[in-house]
């Protein structure tokens, strides 16, 4: 998830003054920029500004906080393997991790926030809000569940397929010191590390209105990445059970991909036929939703090694849900036939995809195009 960011001009000004007066600046940047959101009423801009400084200002040194022995072993443990992710995403993949993640922030929740999505029954085109340097995104946060529901509520009014989802961690793309969440401990080491590099690869690399390739390259990044953290680190190796997790889980990520992008091309093509209505779109993709989701369950479900994507089955399927699930694994098979092409050197891959995305219009384009092997079940 991307935060809010500030506006770099006002970095040099904010580096010069006294530790009280940056907290005051910064909370008047957040503010100022959440105001910037088309369609977010004033109420949206305290909560969300208030939120944002809180996670900010309450941030701790990690280094402070593995030397305290009165500190959680398990905490103590987690943020070890957020400095360790921090320091191989910067040596072994060459990502600008700037000072993000070398702070710790203890939130009084389970989930940070609740993320809010919507689009039209008729097609896969989603809702987005507009916010100031991120430009346009389909999704918006909110760090009151009540307040998420209630724009839920009001979209679902609107005629819209909604979907409300929580999220543990976000990026201000290197804008601010991004602390590592309480939220984002709550998994095991292998989604710790994955996180962490995910996170990271969006200050790396972030394309302004591009959100399906920010989240699926970050998904890339993070996967594969956190595959070679732990089958290659020290203390782990090819044998160890974290490294068969992770590498588990970035096979899974791949399946679930390939069923999506099929799943998906059944709908388009439904929603892109001139001859129905509106309503007849609505109606004709319910048996297409149907047949997906039994073979997912017929033919995904057996396939998977991890429950990462247990979650798929229990709830609702819809334009909205399908939309956020595309944002995330997008062509992952794609990107991985591109880790290939480089003889699975994921630095050389990044950087390439890094230099390649200079002289496109769609990021998309620097990876290689679909190819027909790569489905998990057969087409029509």
């Amino acid at each position: 998830m991307q935060a809010i960011t500030r506006d770099r001009a006002l970095m040099s000004t904010h580096l010069k003054i006294g530790r009280r007066q940056k907290r005051g600046l910064l909370a008047v940047v957040v503010l100022a920029l959440v105001a910037g959101c088309s369609a977010c009423s004033p109420l949206y801009v305290v909560r969300a500004g208030i939120a944002e400084i809180g996670i900010l200002r309450g941030r701790q040194p990690i280094h402070e906080i593995l030397n305290d022995t009165t500190v959680n072993p398990d905490t103590r443990s987690k943020l070890a393997y957020v400095v360790d992710a921090r320091r191989f995403a910067a040596e072994e993949l060459g990502i600008d991790v700037g000072d993000s993640y070398t702070m710790f922030t203890q939130l009084d929740r389970d989930t940070l926030a609740m993320v809010v999505t919507a689009a039209w029954p008729d097609r896969l085109v989603p809702k987005t809000w507009w916010f100031p340097i991120v430009g346009h995104v389909p999704y918006k946060g909110h760090f009151s569940l009540q307040s998420a529901l209630e724009e839920e509520a009001d979209l679902a009014n609107e005629g819209y397929d909604t979907w409300v989802r929580p999220t543990a961690a976000f990026s201000t793309l290197g804008w601010f010191n991004d602390p590592i969440l309480s939220t984002a401990l709550k998994t095991d080491e292998v989604e710790v590390v994955t996180t962490v590099i995910h996170e990271l690869a969006h200050q790396h690399l972030f394309l302004p209105g591009q959100v399906e390739f920010n989240e699926s390259f970050a998904t890339f990044i993070g996967r594969a990445g956190a595959a070679r953290y732990f089958c290659t680190r020290e203390g782990s190796g090819p044998q160890s059970i974290k490294c068969h997790r992770a590498l588990a889980r970035w096979r899974d990520s791949q399946v679930f991909s390939s069923y999506l992008d099929e799943f998906v091309k059944r709908l388009e093509a439904v929603y892109a036929d001139p001859e129905l209505t509106p309503e007849q779109k609505a109606t004709e993709r319910l048996p297409i939703i149907a047949r997906g989701l039994q073979e997912f369950d017929e033919q995904v479900a057996p396939a998977l090694e991890s429950l990462t994507f247990a979650g798929f089955r229990h709830g609702k399927v819809n334009n909205a849900t399908l939309l956020s699930y595309i944002r995330y694994y997008k062509r992952l098979l794609d990107f991985n036939a591109f880790l290939k092409s480089h003889e699975g050197d994921l630095a050389q891959a990044l950087s390439d995809i890094k230099e390649r995305v200079r002289d496109v219009s769609d990021g998309f384009d620097v990876i290689p195009t679909p190819h027909s092997t790569t489905k998990v079940f057969p087409r029509d």
